[in-house]
């Protein structure tokens, strides 16, 4: 499986991006792809997911009603709509996706990575 976001840059505050990750591989036995954040000096964290058959998303309470993730299957697509963004969501973002549902890839670990994508809020 690979995993390739695209979508990240330069962006000043109360901007949007829209981040996509494009799946690729054995994609049959996936359930669930998320996306995380690894800011600067930071851990990553995870930020929303959403499962493949049904499209039910997840997210973070701090992305709550700031961004959306949607799904593609026709054309193995996850995207992230991110909305009014902040100086605070300057991160890498990455995508990753998992032979289980969100709620286990989340609290369990994700199986396959993706190189990350940079996001840049600044004036």
């Amino acid at each position: 499986v690979q995993l390739q976001a695209s979508g990240g840059g330069l962006v000043q505050p109360g901007g949007s991006l829209r981040l996509s990750c494009v799946v690729s591989g054995s994609t049959l036995d996936l359930w669930a792809i998320g996306w995380f954040r690894q800011a600067p000096g930071k851990e990553r964290k995870w930020i929303s997911c959403i499962n493949i058959s049904d499209g039910s998303p997840y997210y973070e309470d701090s992305v709550k009603g700031q961004f959306t993730i949607s799904r593609d299957n026709a054309n193995n697509t996850v995207a992230l709509q991110m909305n009014s963004l902040k100086s605070e969501d300057t991160a890498v973002y990455y995508c990753a996706a998992d032979n289980s549902v969100c709620f286990s890839a989340i609290n369990y670990g994700m199986d396959y990575w993706g190189k990350g994508t940079q996001v840049t809020v600044s004036s």
